[in-house]
């Protein structure tokens, strides 16, 4: 935690106007025009202070992220972030549903999601060491 609270502001820092840009092409390339980052325990936004047993959600909740996710400062018009099922759809959030009910429109977005957060979770792994 040290060594990214080091890294704040000059390392990791919400993305700029071109870098957003870059962002939202990268995630075009995997299904989801305009998402520019992904919701999990660690983006380029972090948040740090409550165990693993707390709830994704919560976390989000309780972050300075949570007032700001409407904000111009942060996204350009059509840009959002894309989460996982333990998140809720917001404006600027996208979520996998929790519940497909067999249709596969929802199962086959779920997998999209799934794909796009591939190495999101191995990052995360890697600096869990796990």
């Amino acid at each position: 935690m040290t060594a990214l609270e080091s890294a704040m502001g000059h390392e990791i820092a919400w993305p700029d106007r071109q870098e957003r840009a870059v962002n939202s092409a990268h995630f075009a390339g995997l299904g989801f025009p305009g998402c520019i980052g992904l919701v999990d325990k660690c983006v380029i936004y972090f948040f740090a202070g409550m165990h693993g047993s707390y709830h994704d959600l919560t976390c989000l909740r309780r972050s300075s992220l949570w007032g700001r996710l409407g904000s111009a400062q942060l996204f350009d018009n059509g840009q959002y972030l894309l989460g996982d099922s333990g998140y809720i759809p917001l404006d600027r959030l996208f979520c996998s549903y929790k519940r497909t009910g067999g249709d596969m429109d929802k199962v086959e977005f779920n997998s999209c999601v799934a794909h796009a957060r591939v190495s999101n979770e191995h990052c995360i792994g890697i600096l869990k060491t796990r």
